[in-house]
């Protein structure tokens, strides 16, 4: 998917610097408007060439978000005019991580072999952020696979204090 990627950075980039200000509330509004043009019905519609930007456009405010501010109206009809409708859900993607990097935050992924939700997930996310020296966006991934533990993916660290990992050191260990 790097294609997508590379088509979608300079959307991400765009975006952000018209919005700064207001990124928090940019971003609701483009995740709102990724998970539409992220449906298959849609980007056939989309596709159809007798359908105008227009008549998507319009579908898309129907069906969509209510009440999208000027700014993001335009970026759809950019974007539509463009042939970029289907790249929508990676700019999504991208201008977090921009946000994210302005707030200082980092995306985590905690895998698990069993949910971690609450109180746990509270007390796991402290001792992760002390750990990786960052406020953490934690998102929690179900891997039955690791027996117990978990697995603590930031950005190109990772913190591995799974069974899994364990069992597999204590193999290297006695066939060394």
């Amino acid at each position: 998917m790097a294609e997508i990627a590379t088509i979608a950075r300079p959307y991400a980039e765009a975006l952000f610097k018209v919005v700064k200000t207001q990124a928090t509330q940019a971003a609701e509004w483009l995740d709102a408007l990724a998970q539409v043009a992220a449906d298959e019905g849609l980007q056939q519609f989309a596709h159809d060439p007798k359908v105008s930007h227009r008549q998507v456009l319009d579908l898309i405010t129907q069906v969509g978000p209510k009440n999208l501010p000027a700014a993001a109206v335009n970026f759809l009809t950019l974007l539509l005019e463009n042939g970029r409708l289907s790249a929508l859900p990676e700019i999504a993607v991208q201008f977090h991580a921009l946000v994210d990097a302005q707030t200082g935050v980092r995306k985590a992924v905690i895998h698990s072999a069993f949910p971690i939700e609450g109180a746990a997930l509270d007390e796991l996310t402290k001792v992760c952020e002390k750990r990786f020296g960052h406020k953490l966006n934690v998102q929690v991934a179900l891997e039955p696979e690791l027996i117990g533990g978990v697995r603590v993916v930031v950005g190109d660290e990772v913190l591995d204090t799974s069974v899994k990992a364990r069992l597999e050191q204590m193999k290297v260990a006695l066939t060394a």
